[in-house]
């Protein structure tokens, strides 16, 4: 899993897509998420303008993304919750 840090939350799931080189464009990301082949934490997302928060989990194809905000990775190691990549 890829660890993936954003200036401030929320931000919108295709942004994620497009900014992480996970797909083309941001028209293709929003084709990918409509067509359900998106998953947020473990559910299939259909809404591309879906609000992206610090813990989420992305999952794409082969890819998997952890989002967190900036400056929050201490703490989350602290609680024990960021995974390697």
């Amino acid at each position: 899993m890829r660890v993936v840090e954003i200036e401030e939350e929320p931000i919108e799931l295709y942004k994620i897509l497009k900014f992480e080189n996970m797909v083309q464009s941001g028209g293709e990301a929003k084709f990918v998420i409509a067509e359900g082949l998106v998953r947020v934490n473990g559910e299939i997302e259909t809404r591309k303008r879906k609000k992206i928060f610090s813990g989420d989990i992305i999952e794409f194809g082969e890819e998997t993304i952890r989002i967190i905000t900036k400056g929050s990775g201490s703490r989350l190691e602290a609680q024990g919750t960021r995974q390697k990549q």
